[in-house]
């Protein structure tokens, strides 16, 4: 019987992708992972993260990560909520991995509605899903599934670094991400398509600008 993890990296920062991971195992592969020690993703310094990617691709029966764009998002919200964008991100992972049975991290308050409405949207409907909140700490496959989500958007980071100079982690929390979209919309009146147009925490630095020219 195989066995998928799905796990997301990304759903929150004001820059950059959303990447939603499925790492997908027998049950000596389940077992190899197990025996991993996996943590949660954010818990690991890139460096770790980039030794339990090794070790898990080489594991694993097969892996996919769907990378959604700043973009993407931003045209999604017109339309749909990030729950609703979340399910569609999670029913894509689970068709194109095609498993028995999915552990899924759910992205919804509602844990059992998450799964049923990830099963609702996905074309492969004889899986089997359980979905739960911080599965990642529960489920050493969904584990393996954010280590391979977080190596994912944090080489998507370092490349979109080497582009447009440090932006930080990406994250509304982090000041240096703050002053990097300070000084962009000040220099550019404008922000580019890797940054998230939608959320709060862009529109703030227009207000704030816009309130300062005055």
């Amino acid at each position: 019987m195989e066995t998928a993890g799905i796990d997301e990296a990304g759903k929150g920062p004001v820059i950059g992708p959303m990447c939603v991971a499925g790492v997908v195992a027998d049950e000596e592969g389940m077992r190899r992972i197990k025996e991993l020690g996996l943590k949660d993703s954010k818990k690991l310094t890139p460096k770790r993260r980039e030794f339990f990617f090794e070790r898990i691709v080489d594991i694993a029966d097969r892996f996919t990560v769907l990378e959604v764009s700043a973009r993407q998002i931003d045209e999604l919200r017109t339309i749909k909520t990030m729950n609703e964008i979340m399910v569609i991100c999670h029913a894509r992972v689970l068709e194109r991995l095609s498993p028995d049975c999915a552990f899924l991290d759910a992205a919804d308050v509602n844990e059992a509605r998450f799964g049923r409405n990830v099963l609702a949207e996905c074309k492969k409907a004889d899986v089997r899903v359980t979905a739960r909140h911080r599965a990642d700490e529960t489920y050493p496959i969904v584990a393996a599934a954010s280590i391979i989500a977080k190596v994912a958007r944090d080489r998507a980071i370092d490349a979109l670094r080497k582009e447009v100079g440090d932006i930080g982690s990406g994250y509304p929390s982090d000041p240096k991400t703050i002053r990097f979209l300070r000084e962009w919309y000040r220099e550019h009146r404008s922000f580019p398509e890797w940054v998230r147009h939608s959320w709060k925490t862009a529109k703030n630095v227009i207000a704030s600008a816009t309130q300062t020219r005055l």
